[in-house]
């Protein structure tokens, strides 16, 4: 019985950590620095102002990042930002910054 006791309150522990990394609003906490708490800024003078993307832009974008097809001056930053994204996280990223106004 301890034994289920701790596998089940291990997959509670693992489903809300994944679930917290899963969060657009949590995972934007690391863009702050760079774009602004609201997507203001254009990163380092260099890059585009991400406030207000649509959903579409922001995840084609990040995936162009993540894969290296997509990017300017900032091509190289940003890869390394979004290389351990999953395809589940850049789409709630992308939902937040569609509502950064």
């Amino acid at each position: 019985m301890k034994k289920i006791t701790k596998i089940v309150l291990g997959l509670i522990v693992l489903a809300s950590t994944t679930l917290a990394a899963s969060d657009g609003a949590a995972l934007y906490k690391k863009c702050i620095g760079c774009h602004g708490a609201n997507g203001e800024k254009q990163a380092l003078g260099k890059s585009q102002v991400i406030k207000g993307w649509e959903e579409s832009k922001t995840i084609s974008a990040l995936k162009g990042y993540k894969v290296g097809t997509y990017g300017g001056a900032m091509k190289g930053l940003m890869k390394g930002q979004v290389s351990s994204l999953t395809e589940e996280q850049i789409k709630s990223l992308a939902k937040h910054i569609a509502t950064l106004k």
